[in-house]
């Protein structure tokens, strides 16, 4: 199983960038994608996740409105919609794979069955 991370690079204040996460081995229907981000010198951090059943999302509190997480099952692709971007949005971001059907039982990165790499994302100002 590969999850592939990709899309990411150098963005202005106030720019936009989508990223995609490729399953590879896997059924992507079959499993919630999380997206998480790890600045430098700081903890990995939950950005959105989107379910496999039903398309529902979930966003961390202050991220909601300005980034939109969705999926393509027929390309085994889940996306991430960033906008509005500001340099404390500079971070690696990360894609992962879980069999849960409950978005609350999937809010941290160990929780997750599958682990891709990451793809930078620097906003400048």
């Amino acid at each position: 199983v590969q999850l592939q991370a990709s899309g990411g690079g150098l963005v202005q204040l106030d720019g936009s960038l989508t990223l995609s996460c490729v399953a590879f081995g896997l059924t992507s229907d079959e499993y919630a994608i999380g997206w998480f981000r790890q600045a430098p010198g700081k903890e990995r951090q939950r950005v959105s996740c989107i379910s496999s059943s039903n398309g529902n999302t979930n966003y961390v509190d202050f991220l909601e409105g300005q980034f939109t997480i969705s999926r393509d099952d027929d390309k085994n692709t889940v996306y991430l919609k960033m906008n509005s971007l500001k340099p404390e949005d500079t971070a690696v971001y990360y894609c992962a794979a879980s069999r849960s059907l409950i978005l609350s039982t999937i809010r941290t990165w160990d929780a997750y069955d599958h682990r891709g790499q990451g793809t930078q994302v620097t906003v400048s100002s």
